[in-house]
């Protein structure tokens, strides 16, 4: 009633505090609302995140435009972020896809997990790096695949030189090198 002005007068606000009573309540229709306002910047200011997340709970639950916006939402953010990324700008691409990859957006969570594994926009951190591209790859995602063999692939040579300089005997009798 009061996004549209039917039988009121048109006021963002007002819509957005009844789209968010209704939302916290499980509304879908009013999650995909609440969604459209923080993306239009209607009411509240802009909030992508805040919209990807609004579109994501209304499009678990079914609701076809929500599903479509979230997916909208996704194609830009992330080609948002690929050119931020492109440009050197981690930290930007890194706010543009992390709402995007705890919706399960693939895409995202593959880039999160490069960025994570060469310290791009984001502290260095193997640990990270293996879980957002294991997300992505599980969906099918082949260059997480490709990514994760290779780091996989890495780790397994890292462990070997480890063994390798832990059993080589040092100059005193016996001992072994321990590089800690």
């Amino acid at each position: 009633m009061y996004a549209k002005g039917l039988g009121v007068p048109q006021n963002d606000a007002q819509a957005v505090a009844w789209f968010r009573k209704a939302a916290k309540q499980g509304d879908a229709g009013a999650q995909n609302n609440l969604g459209t306002m923080y993306r239009d910047g209607r009411g509240v200011s802009q909030d992508y995140a805040q919209a990807v997340a609004w579109f994501g709970k209304a499009a678990k639950q079914g609701d076809a435009g929500a599903q479509n916006n979230l997916e909208e939402m996704c194609k830009k953010g992330y080609n948002d972020g690929l050119d931020a990324s492109k440009r050197g700008n981690y930290e930007a691409a890194a706010r543009l896809w992390r709402p995007l990859a705890e919706q399960g957006y693939a895409r995202a969570q593959a880039g999160l997990g490069r960025m994570y594994a060469n310290g791009q926009g984001l502290p260095q951190n193997d640990a990270q790096a293996v879980e957002w591209l294991r997300k992505a790859a599980k969906k099918g995602d082949v260059d997480a695949q490709s990514d994760l063999r290779k780091m996989y692939q890495w780790f397994r040579r890292r462990a070997g030189l480890h063994e390798r300089i832990q059993s080589k005997p040092n100059n005193k009798e016996g001992e072994t090198h321990d590089d800690n």
